[in-house]
C-alpha cells in the first residue's frame, strides 16, 4: 500500500502524462526549414528529447550557452498550451530553444551534448515520461546542420544494438512555454519529479562530459 502511494503521487508530480504515438504529418517532415535569426552574435538550435525541465537544465549548464527556453516545436497546432500539448494531438513535442554563442560553442557540439544525454533508441519518450510529446527530434535549420546531425546519428547507430529512435525535423517554429515552466529545476529543486528524474539525469550529462560545464570553468 505504502508503494502504491508513494508511486501515485510521483505520477502526479511528474512532467505530465502519457499519450499516444508519433503524430508528425508528412507536410512538416517535407517542409523547408526555417533558420531562426542571429541577434547580438548569439544563435538559435533547437532540440526535444523527454520532459523540457531535465532538457533546459542540462543546456544551461554548458558552456557557451547563453539561455535554454522551454517550449515546443514540431507540430501543426498554432499557440499550444502545455494542457493541449499533453493530449499528443498537437503534433508538438516538449522541446527547448538554446541560446548560444557561436565563438565559444558550435552547433555540432551542442548535438554531442544533446545525444550525450538522453536515450537515442527510446522511442516516444524519455525516461518515465512516454508520449508523443515526449519524442526526440532534433531539428535543423539548413543543410550543414542537416549533415551534422547525420553524421551523429550514422556513428550512434553503431555504438547500439536498437534502432535510433530519434526523429530528424526541419526547424519551423517555436512556441514558447508557460513562465511557470521557465528554469523548473532551478525554482523547484525538492519537487519529487526533479530529484528523482531531473538531477539523476543531469548527473549522468555531468559524469560523461565535465570537460563542457560551466561550473568547471576557470573564473
Amino acid at each position: 500500500m505504502k508503494y502504491l502511494l508513494l508511486t501515485l503521487i510521483f505520477s502526479l508530480t511528474a512532467c505530465g502524462n502519457s499519450s499516444g504515438e508519433t503524430v508528425t504529418l508528412p507536410e512538416i517532415a517535407n517542409a523547408e526549414p526555417v533558420e531562426a535569426p542571429t541577434q547580438n552574435g548569439l544563435k538559435k538550435a533547437y532540440f526535444a528529447s523527454g520532459c523540457f525541465w531535465c532538457v533546459e537544465a542540462v543546456f544551461e549548464s554548458v558552456v557557451g550557452v547563453k539561455e535554454a527556453i522551454a517550449g515546443y516545436s514540431g507540430g501543426h497546432t498554432e499557440n499550444p498550451t502545455y494542457e493541449e500539448s499533453n493530449t499528443g494531438r498537437t503534433g508538438h513535442a516538449e522541446a527547448v530553444e538554446v541560446i548560444y554563442d557561436p565563438e565559444i560553442i558550435d552547433f555540432e557540439t551542442l548535438t554531442d551534448v544533446y545525444f550525450g544525454s538522453m536515450d537515442p533508441t527510446q522511442k516516444n519518450g524519455q525516461g518515465p515520461d512516454i508520449g508523443s510529446q515526449y519524442r526526440s527530434i532534433i531539428f535543423y535549420q539548413n543543410a550543414q546542420q542537416k549533415k551534422i546531425i547525420e553524421q551523429k546519428l550514422k556513428e550512434l547507430a553503431e555504438q547500439y544494438k536498437k534502432a535510433i529512435a530519434v526523429e530528424v525535423l526541419p526547424f519551423q517554429k517555436f512556441w514558447k512555454a508557460e513562465d511557470y515552466h521557465q528554469n523548473y529545476k532551478k525554482y523547484n529543486p525538492n519537487d519529487p519529479y526533479i530529484r528523482n528524474v531531473s538531477v539523476p539525469r543531469m548527473n549522468r550529462f555531468k559524469n560523461k562530459f565535465p570537460q563542457l560545464l560551466k561550473e568547471n570553468q576557470p573564473d
